[in-house]
């Protein structure tokens, strides 16, 4: 009996000693299994289960090209799983590590689970979170429970993420935030290529950077080269200046980008939106410049301007506010109580002067301005007056046949409640002008020249005019002033080129 049970232990021990020295060389065998290349203590419990290895101390296990070494590790031989515990760290081709206290492997599947402080790094970026599922055929690391990625000087946060270790792609989800020194980014999704350092958006995202807030729905942005791409009608804030469009191509690093698609630039401090389907945008030196169909609106409470030109440029000044606007070539604008136009206007916001270059015509009420040049000073929203250099001239319909007329060197007006109610013509001064009773029936036609007048309007109806210094004046009865005597040197009527509303501006016409 007693020879039988030592041969029982016997028996025991050599089959224990024989299965922890074979194990090594038949895992070598098949690759696909996992070797033990070190622990200080192996034990191993066949009444708890055969299959189950318990190795303690500096242990080291490999799989393929892929080292784990851990503190302690159950080895399931049979189905090849390895849950491990303190210190847990996997290392992959020597370029992809993996740390955390507690790790369970699926050595078929070749499926990590990491629990606790875990750690992921390669060359591109450092990921940590306290969940994470990694596969090591697709390469792909999943998190769901919160994660932090360190990429060179970008930081995001997420509170789900894949990273795709081959093509080293992250993908977030929900509660997305990238910050790097020149702006921090919310996102609800968002994916980030670590190799060409670009972000893609996908979804609501909210961009804040030095001097701007970005919201986009859909496009990427380069945290290397600074180059944002939006789409879907993103809206850029700075200060008190907003752009919107269909999609905007800016660089953040040099402050110039091209929006495309129905732009809109507005200032709200000073109520001036502008419009157009191609933009430029100089953040840098405070200009912005919008074409095709381009169109400027001033917002008033009583009235707005609607002012239409081929090119538009807007300056802002360094709080991204606009202080002044320049239109070139077929400017046209419409105002209830005021048109124009004019090849060239400036429109400068600190005095409220609108300055008409090259043949600006001007219309309100039955009255047509005409000069070399003429500045329209506005104060409050409403017209104040307006100046008129050189070859001015002023035009009223009387009849569909009829016109008064003033002609000078300059003149300046004044208007009560956006009507003209005092003309001043300096410089050769003339006029025709029918008189007419309280009946509206003709008394004459008066003709006049002076250097200087003062002339009366009410309800865009010339009353008086006064003549400051000698004059030369005559009144002829209709039937004794030829045709091309009622006419002055000058004479040039444009009706047809009148803007008649908001939209007629971008209509091109001829006389």
């Amino acid at each position: 009996m007693i020879l039988h049970k030592h041969f029982q232990i016997s028996i025991r021990y050599f089959l224990l000693v024989t299965a922890i020295l074979v194990v090594a060389p038949t895992f070598a065998q098949r690759k696909t299994r996992i070797q033990i290349e070190h622990a200080d203590n192996f034990r191993y419990n066949a009444r708890f289960n055969k299959d189950i290895q318990q190795l303690i101390g500096h242990v080291k296990l490999r799989q393929d090209s892929t080292i784990i070494t851990c503190d302690s590790a159950y080895l399931n031989d049979k189905i090849r799983n390895i849950d491990a515990f303190g210190n847990v760290h996997i290392n992959i081709n020597d370029t992809l590590n993996l740390f955390g206290d507690r790790l369970h492997y699926n050595g078929k599947k070749r499926i990590a689970e990491f629990y606790g402080n875990v750690k992921l790094e390669d060359s591109r970026a450092v990921l940590t979170t306290e969940h994470l599922v990694f596969n090591r055929i697709s390469g792909i690391a999943f998190y769901d429970v919160g994660g932090t990625i360190v990429s060179d000087s970008n930081v995001l946060q997420s509170q789900r993420g894949d990273y795709d270790t081959k093509s080293k792609i992250f993908y977030f989800k929900k509660n997305v935030v990238l910050t790097n020194p020149d702006q921090v980014t919310h996102a609800d999704t968002l994916i980030y290529n670590t190799i060409n350092k670009t972000a893609y958006f996908r979804g609501p995202t909210l961009i804040r950077g030095n001097n701007s807030v970005v919201q986009v729905v859909d496009g990427w942005y380069n945290t290397e080269n600074g180059m944002v791409q939006m789409r879907k009608r993103p809206e850029i804030s700075s200060g008190q200046q907003q752009l919107t469009a269909d999609s905007i191509r800016y660089n953040n690093h040099n402050g110039f980008g091209r929006a495309f698609g129905h732009i809109s630039v507005l200032d709200t401090l000073h109520n001036l939106m502008v419009k157009g389907r191609y933009a430029e945008i100089w953040n840098n030196k405070g200009l912005t410049f919008v074409t095709d169909s381009a169109v400027a609106i001033t917002y008033e409470k009583q009235d707005s301007m609607f002012l239409h030109a081929d090119t538009l440029w807007v300056y802002f000044d360094r709080k991204h506010q606009a202080k002044k606007m320049l239109a070139y070539h077929s400017v046209r604008f419409f105002r209830t109580d005021l048109q124009g136009k004019c090849d060239s206007l400036a429109y400068a916001v600190s005095d409220s002067v609108i300055r008409l270059y090259h043949s600006p015509v001007l219309w309100t009420g039955k009255n047509q301005l005409t000069a070399d040049s003429i500045f329209i000073i506005v104060d409050n929203n409403q017209l104040d007056s307006l100046i008129m250099f050189n070859t001015s001239f002023i035009i009223s319909s009387d009849t569909l046949k009829n016109y008064n007329q003033i002609k000078g060197r300059n003149m300046v007006g004044y208007f009560r409640n956006n009507q003209i109610y005092r003309l001043k013509v300096d410089g050769n001064a003339q006029s025709v002008y029918w008189v007419r009773d309280e009946r509206k029936h003709l008394i004459g036609i008066n003709k006049a020249e002076s250097s200087y007048m003062v002339i009366g309007v009410k309800n865009n109806d010339i009353k008086t005019i006064n003549y400051i210094e000698k004059a030369s004046e005559t009144m002829y009865p209709e039937k004794d002033l030829p045709k091309d005597g009622r006419i002055l040197k000058g004479f040039s009527w444009q009706a047809t080129l009148r803007p008649q509303s908001k939209y007629d501006i971008f209509r091109k016409r001829t006389k």
